[in-house]
């Protein structure tokens, strides 16, 4: 008779257990699911291994393309080129970036790469860090600024060019045995080149910021060039396309005046100057094109300097309703709702397979080069607190852009209908046949200037893997052929891989928070 109650007893106490271990089931799912739908608004994510490994390997492109005595090399096919640059003009120019699958140094698009470099490190430097690839970018960029401090020797020179592109172009050599005379080109009072002025301007100033804790002499070296160069840019204005005409077939510049603004703002990021916000609130409707969203690359740096000038609205209060930054703000979001696929304001420019496509010549720069840009915006506003973006009646978050840039990146790491990653050396299919001399060649030919056109020729893949590089990429209609002679889809670009850098920087992540610098 005892034992009944007993019984009772015991069974409320199992059904009770049982509906409290569902309710904390039911509560673990919610709370993940919730975390899951938020954490691309609200919270960082751990690494994520596929865009740490892939940005691995972008790195390593810069060593490959450097001139000069080598330091620590890691890479068994290449040594010491260049030592003589720029002993005809008794300055030394050994150091620096070959531009791309030949030995040709171009001071406008390098100095671009310097640029977008220190972008991505000053935002994104922890992420670079956590995967232990800080110093790998701080050294690369400073390889590279060290060149252009010494092609800056007086306040109104500017060595711009090192080589004959077409006497380098009948060529097919390692850069560690070419032998023919490298001529150097410049801008001076009398020759002006405003655009690659005040982008080797803006490329002092914002690695100027990146050196400034580290190293801060050559961090005021950096911006004392900086300064220089912007004023002799804006006082002796005219086109490098026009004052030198033979560079028109290479790199052709579309106008200097965005340049200029380019420079201008990162000289007051560097500085606090507001001598330099005044001069992109005066110059803004002369040269900034707004209202009128356009494609960052190394000849448009207005994109760009639309987020960056954004970025004092987001993180400086005093600046937030500034009617002088007010068309830089705009158009930076019109930007931004172009790139979204979903947005009223989406751009047709696509494949089939997704990917943003606007140029046949070097098809990927402009789908990376936006996804870097919105992942910056996307964490902008994050950071700042900003949940919504408006594009005409529809809002969007800033997870929303994080996919178009992880969507961008995918297709980039082969999630296309070739199945092809673009980037040399990632994925299991990459392309074998990559235009670039130093890879087509064996370490130990030895090869003259015509002689080495064999290879070229040559129906074998690529004795050395040019690992990092990204070539131009894929047709309007998602197809590739992998061939060396193709220069238009197979030849890489070291202001690619600083673009793909910056934009891997920031993918390394589920989500950012941006600390002002």
């Amino acid at each position: 008779m005892v034992a009944k109650p007993k019984s009772r007893c015991c069974c409320c106490t199992w059904f009770i257990g049982i509906i409290v271990l569902i309710a904390v089931i039911l509560a673990v799912v919610l709370t993940f699911k919730h975390r899951s739908n938020h954490s691309n608004d609200d919270q960082p994510g751990s690494i994520d291994k596929k865009y740490a490994d892939a940005l691995k390997i972008a790195m390593q492109f810069f060593d490959i393309q450097k001139s000069g005595k080598l330091e620590n090399n890691k890479i068994s096919w290449r040594g010491d080129s260049g030592l003589k640059d720029g002993s005809e003009a008794s300055i030394d120019l050994s150091k620096g970036l070959y531009d791309a699958g030949d030995h040709m140094k171009f001071g406008f698009p390098m100095a671009f790469t310097a640029t977008v470099l220190s972008w991505s490190i000053l935002e994104y430097g922890d992420q670079m860090a956590s995967v232990d690839l800080l110093d790998h970018a701080k050294y690369s960029l400073k390889w590279t600024t060290d060149f252009l401090i010494n092609a800056h020797p007086s306040p109104n020179v500017l060595y711009i060019q090192v080589g004959n592109p077409e006497t380098d172009h009948k060529c097919w050599d390692r850069p560690e045995t070419m032998t023919r005379n490298r001529t150097l080109t410049k801008v001076d009072t009398e020759t002006p080149g405003t655009e690659v002025a005040a982008e080797t301007a803006a490329a002092m100033a914002a690695a100027s910021l990146v050196f400034k804790e580290s190293d801060t002499k050559y961090s005021s070296t950096l911006l004392k060039h900086a300064k220089q160069l912007f004023d002799f840019a804006d006082d002796n204005r005219g086109s490098y396309s026009v004052s030198i005409p033979k560079v028109q077939p290479y790199y052709n510049s579309t106008g200097y005046g965005d340049e200029l603004l380019w420079a201008a703002s990162w000289l007051y990021h560097a500085t606090e100057d507001k001598t330099y916000l005044d001069f992109v609130s005066k110059n803004g409707e002369e040269f900034g094109n707004f209202g009128s969203p356009s494609w960052f690359s190394w000849d448009n740096k207005l994109p760009g300097t639309h987020i960056l000038l954004s970025r004092l609205t987001f993180f400086k209060k005093e600046l937030s309703g500034s009617k002088g930054l007010e068309g830089y703000k705009d158009t930076a979001k019109a930007v931004m709702c172009g790139l979204i696929p979903s947005s009223p304001t989406a751009t047709s420019s696509r494949t089939d397979g997704g990917l943003v496509w606007v140029s046949e010549w070097n098809a990927l720069q402009h789908p990376v080069s936006s996804a870097f840009l919105a992942t910056l915006y996307s964490d902008y506003m994050l950071t700042s607190g900003i949940k919504e973006l408006s594009c005409d009646d529809q809002s969007f978050k800033p997870s929303d852009l994080r996919t178009f840039a992880r969507s961008q990146a995918d297709y980039m790491l082969g999630k296309n209908p070739e199945k092809m990653s673009y980037l040399v050396g990632y994925g299991e299919k990459y392309p074998e046949f990559v235009h670039h001399r130093g890879a087509s060649i064996p370490a130990d030919a030895n090869t003259g200037c015509k002689d080495g056109f064999k290879w070229l020729n040559s129906d074998e893949p690529n004795p050395n893997v040019a690992y990092g590089a990204l070539v131009g990429g894929p047709f309007l209609n998602d197809t590739f052929i992998d061939a060396r002679n193709n220069s238009m889809q197979n030849e890489p670009s070291t202001y690619n891989s600083a673009l793909v850098v910056g934009l891997l920087s920031s993918l390394v992540t589920m989500s950012s928070s941006i600390e002002s610098f």
